[in-house]
């Protein structure tokens, strides 16, 4: 063979691995997009969750506060069952009361 057929041969394989090449970078390219869709669709989907779920710490305190007027109102029907208590037995009612408890029992 002479130098020209090698020089030939050589520059055609060149050619050959160079498209193999290309081929094969425009899949890792064609993948690496998709990768990068995939990522900003979770971002996306993530930042919905994180606006949805920001309020969950706010309920926390809303049952705080729940409990606590729960707690307050367990106290005033307990003073109001005592008035009411008083004021069945209390032949003087509602005058005692208002003089300021003189004949309370």
């Amino acid at each position: 063979m002479s130098h020209i057929t090698l020089w030939w041969i050589a520059l055609a394989l060149a050619l050959v691995v160079t498209g193999v090449v290309a081929v094969l970078l425009w899949q890792v390219i064609a993948t690496a997009r998709d990768i990068r869709d995939g990522a900003a669709v979770i971002w996306a989907r993530g930042q919905q969750v994180a606006n949805n779920t920001i309020h969950i710490a706010l309920l926390y305190r809303t049952l705080e506060a729940v409990h606590a007027i729960r707690d307050r109102a367990t106290g005033i029907l307990g003073h109001a069952g005592a008035i009411r208590d008083h004021a069945e037995t209390c032949p003087g009612c509602p005058e005692c009361i208002l003089a300021g408890g003189k004949d309370a029992s």
